[in-house]
């Protein structure tokens, strides 16, 4: 196993790269963006900082009542963010694909967050094969240097398969 680029990093990479000093924002409701923030960081060696809605749903609830907010533009409150992508010279942003657009926790977190020239990358986890919420998501990231998207369907039920488009896609995402 490679040493983490940065030694506070709460994962090591598993590939032995060295990557970018990299944060990985998420939000995940049912696991399945957790799961693919875990598996990120371990590849490379980042921190993880999950956002957290202050005011949680049931599960199934919490997905309509998402897209009844985004459908509505109401924003979500969420919970006080701990790390900053100031310090970090990579921020992937990690959401579920929730009608079509990011998870109103995604979008108040890129509301509240500067990533002006800073370099970003996302991923979305969704159970549509046809990519979505790309451009929404960028929209929310003005004057960023966006990297590019990942999109994975339903990676908890193909662990091996999201796993191999994960280590392809952090090939994109070395220094530059």
């Amino acid at each position: 196993m490679g040493k983490s680029y940065y030694p506070h990093s709460e994962y090591e990479p598993i590939s032995g790269s060295s990557y970018l000093r990299s944060l990985i924002v998420y939000y995940s409701k049912t696991g399945n963006a957790r799961w693919v923030a875990q598996t990120l960081a371990a590849e490379i060696g980042a921190d993880v900082e999950e956002v957290v809605e202050v005011k949680k749903q049931p599960s199934v609830f919490g997905v309509l009542r998402g897209i009844s907010i985004r459908w509505q533009s109401h924003e979500t409150e969420i919970a006080p963010i701990v790390r900053s992508p100031a310090d970090y010279d990579l921020t992937i942003i990690g959401t579920p694909v929730w009608g079509g657009k990011p998870t109103p926790a995604i979008m108040a977190y890129l509301k509240k967050t500067d990533l002006s020239e800073k370099r970003v990358a996302v991923f979305f986890t969704q159970g549509n094969k046809k990519p979505q919420g790309i451009e929404e998501t960028k929209a929310l990231m003005p004057n960023c240097d966006y990297e590019g998207a990942l999109s994975i369907v339903n990676p908890l039920e193909d662990k091996e398969s999201s796993e191999k488009q994960i280590i392809e896609w952090c090939t994109k995402l070395t220094p530059k």
